[in-house]
């Protein structure tokens, strides 16, 4: 049904609507499922509303996002990322997406504790940070989806696709350590810290390189693009579940190990048909597993309970976490450009497609049921769907006002 589902809306968008894909599914999900809730009130005895609500209950959001398609998404990703161009810009990626996240976990979470006690909502510091974290990284899935729409210079779209594939690991990490110790089960000392984010993040480096490396010397004795195209499957899904297992950073894994196959492969060991298949096999999933996600995020709103209070105080945090994301971009750009050069409006343009998506969501939903929980994901929830629908919407013409000429899409980078 949820294929089905799918299918209708983006046919309908492409011949009525032209949106932009993704933004479309979503937003035609969570219309429909607004309509849902209204007929749901104004004629109680039809019972679609509880049909679909029940079949939604039945998907287990955070898992599918964290446990299974955030491992594909991200691999489609990276196979695709220029490795040169990414270590050109490793600087300006590598701050925005350590100390980026680090400089918006605070601003956030410190407007959120000052905030809610004005609406009657009072929240404990930690609390307020563990929601800091969650909805600081920018989303790989969403960014990356509508950088496939737009045309921005070269070393921007270097920053906003490395900064969105890298933050995640990061803010996941975070996010544990912050979980642990908001419910007692751990300890917030900057030293363990800093230990558990690197070992994390070596880890899964470590482990995504060693995994790309033998996917790499397997497919290079051989020319059977099929069995490439199975070892690129078992890469990702097989890199991500090591570096989980061994308590290292799976996202971050399963990005190295699809940078090394995307770069080093096409050089001496995928022939061009093998590259043709494996190319569009990667893009084809990613397009599929982007639709059903988006389109999941505009329907789970048919199983989330909103209060009044958390809804008001949901739309006062939108300007703060976007106030956030403005310092978290201008203080790494205004402290690298000494030695970096930045495309002109990088910082305008990296605030505004700060965009955040299903992993936030996910995050939220895996909060243990403390009274926190429902206030911090009415928050996130409002903040994904601002971000995506709003800013989704109008970076075309933030890009287009800073850089000029055209927003059409730029040709898709291949790999070597």
């Amino acid at each position: 049904m949820l294929l089905t589902a799918t299918a209708v809306f983006a046919w309908l968008n492409h011949v009525y609507f032209g949106l932009p894909h993704t933004i479309g599914l979503m937003i035609m999900g969570l219309v429909s499922s607004l309509l849902l809730i209204a007929g749901e009130l104004l004629v109680p005895d039809v019972h679609l509303y509880e049909d679909l609500t029940s079949i939604i209950r039945h998907i287990d959001f955070q898992h599918i996002v964290l446990d299974g398609m955030l491992a594909f998404l991200l691999f489609a990703g990276a196979l695709h990322v220029d490795f040169s161009r990414l270590r050109n810009r490793a600087w300006s990626v590598g701050a925005m997406a350590t100390i980026g996240v680090v400089i918006s976990t605070a601003i956030v979470g410190t407007s959120l504790w000052l905030l809610a006690p004005l609406l009657g909502l009072p929240i404990p510091f930690i609390w307020a940070l563990v929601f800091g974290v969650l909805i600081s990284p920018t989303d790989p899935v969403a960014v990356l989806a509508i950088l496939k729409t737009v045309k921005v210079p070269a070393s921007l779209e270097i920053d906003m696709s490395g900064e969105s594939l890298f933050n995640d690991g990061v803010a996941v990490v975070l996010f544990s350590v912050l979980l642990a110790a908001a419910t007692g089960a751990g300890e917030l000392a900057p030293l363990p810290v800093a230990e558990m984010l690197l070992t994390e993040t070596l880890g899964g480096a470590l482990i995504g390189l060693g995994a790309g490396y033998i996917a790499y010397r397997a497919s290079r004795r051989i020319d059977d693009y099929v069995i490439e195209v199975l070892i690129s499957i078992a890469l990702a899904m097989g890199a991500f579940a090591l570096a989980s297992r061994v308590d290292a950073s799976g996202p971050i894994a399963v990005v190295l190990a699809g940078l090394y196959l995307g770069n080093r492969g096409p050089m001496d060991a995928l022939s061009e048909e093998t590259q043709r298949y494996l190319f569009g096999h990667w893009t084809l999933v990613d397009q599929i597993l982007n639709s059903i996600l988006f389109l999941l995020i505009g329907l789970e709103v048919l199983v989330l309970r909103f209060d009044g209070g958390h809804v008001l105080l949901a739309l006062g945090l939108i300007p703060v976490v976007v106030a956030a994301r403005l310092l978290a971009t201008s203080l790494p750009v205004l402290v690298l450009r000494r030695w970096q050069s930045f495309a002109p409006g990088s910082i305008a343009i990296l605030t505004w497609g700060g965009l955040r998506g299903g992993i936030s969501i996910a995050l939220a939903l895996s909060l243990p049921e403390t009274p926190e929980k429902a206030m911090l994901l009415t928050a996130t929830y409002c903040a994904v769907i601002f971000t995506i629908a709003v800013q989704g919407l109008t970076l075309k013409r933030v890009i287009r006002h800073y850089c000029g000429g055209s927003s059409e899409p730029s040709p898709e980078p291949r790999a070597g």
